[in-house]
């Protein structure tokens, strides 16, 4: 047996598992309450329409029975008559079948709303094992399936002897009276009747919408190994989401490392730390990191930095300073303007002697800039 199988069904059903149920047409459903309201949509409907339903049902018996001497001799006068009442008839009904008609739409979305499943209707052969078959005859649901006929013969058993009972007198009385008052007499007690027996079903109903939402959600409980396999196949496996982080930080780095050749200045720590900066005076207000990085990180930018004549300026607090309060394509912070600014202007100043041939390879140091304390990190604070 699978394990899935072997542990116990404890764990709250998720939204997928619930999702899925709905397309299958797995939703709650009570065919007692779907029942018991169509009977007493029957029966209200019977009511409210009685006269107009008397008056149909009285002008189609006297159409079939007041016919002339020539529809007598007529052959073809039964089978005109006959289609006449049935098409009066159905005029008569058709109020009456379009309120049952919309109430057994209906009344099935009260408890589970609406579904459409293709899925739930198409042809299964597991649904032809004798085998399982057998066990459903004993399942819970069976049982109470038993346990709710039983109930509904006893109840309705009941109430449709006391309306007999109730009515028994009335019953005798409409063999005496003309045709309309004993139609409109029959359809008061059918339409009361229908009414009575249909109420005693709440009693069934409400036991049976209770037992069905807890028996759906039964079914649909999971283990926790289902849980975990869940999770794993909706949010992705540990590996899967560590892998496409490390996919997205290597093409962030890559995009980074495309803007190190733009930079105007790379100010390392010397070799924990990298920072290349950008400055354009005509279009920043102030210098912008355009790539930043520790160790192999740094390492690269310099690398970038020196194969695209970069200056590189060694300026260790600085550098932790930009490194820990700025971000990539952020400006720095305005109290180091006035450190970032001397550095710039020896770099510009520097790039301005190599363009008339005063060439100086010697490496910058720019250690003594101007980092207000509040901005200075420590060797142990990296």
């Amino acid at each position: 047996m699978a394990e899935s199988d072997a542990q116990e069904r404890t764990e709250e059903p998720t939204a997928k598992r619930l999702s899925d149920a709905r397309e299958k047409g797995q939703i709650a459903r009570s065919r007692e309450m779907n029942t018991m309201l169509i009977l007493l949509a029957g029966g209200v409907g019977m009511m409210m329409m009685g006269s107009y339903l008397v008056s149909g049902v009285a002008d189609i018996m006297s159409g079939i029975f007041q016919i002339t001497r020539t529809e007598i001799f007529d052959t073809n006068s039964p089978m005109n008559l006959f289609a006449k009442a049935i098409a009066d008839s159905v005029g008569v009904l058709t109020p009456l079948f379009i309120l049952l008609f919309i109430v057994a739409l209906v009344a099935p979305m009260l408890l589970g709303g609406f579904s459409f499943s293709p899925q739930s209707i198409a042809f299964k052969w597991e649904k032809l094992d004798p085998i399982k078959g057998m066990g459903k005859l004993f399942a819970m649901r069976s049982l109470m399936e038993l346990a709710k006929a039983l109930g509904k013969f006893l109840l309705i058993g009941s109430v449709a002897s006391g309306v007999l009972w109730f009515y028994f007198e009335d019953f005798l009385v409409i063999g005496n009276q003309d045709i309309k008052p004993a139609l409109a007499q029959t359809m008061d007690i059918l339409g009361w009747s229908f009414i009575f027996i249909s109420a005693s079903l709440i009693v069934i109903a409400a036991i049976d919408v209770p037992f069905q939402l807890w028996d759906h959600s039964r079914q649909l409980k999971m283990t926790k190994q289902e849980v975990k396999d869940e999770y794993k196949q909706t949010d992705g496996s540990p590996e899967v989401k560590s892998r496409a982080r490390q996919l997205q930080r290597e093409m962030a780095e890559r995009r980074m490392m495309a803007e190190v050749p733009k930079a105007d200045v790379v100010i390392t720590n010397p070799t924990h730390y990298a920072i290349a900066l950008r400055y354009d005076q005509a279009r920043m207000d102030a210098p912008v990191v355009v790539a930043k990085g520790a160790d192999l990180v740094a390492a690269k930018i310099r690398e970038i930095a020196n194969a695209n004549d970069i200056a590189i300026v060694s300026s260790p607090v600085l550098a932790r300073a930009i490194y820990f309060t700025t971000e990539i394509n952020k400006m720095i912070p305005e109290s180091l303007y006035l450190a970032v600014a001397q550095v710039l202007a020896y770099v510009f100043q520097l790039r301005g002697r190599r363009r008339k041939g005063h060439i100086n390879d010697k490496p910058i140091n720019m250690s003594d800039v101007p980092v207000p304390e509040d901005f200075r990190y420590d060797e142990e604070q990296e």
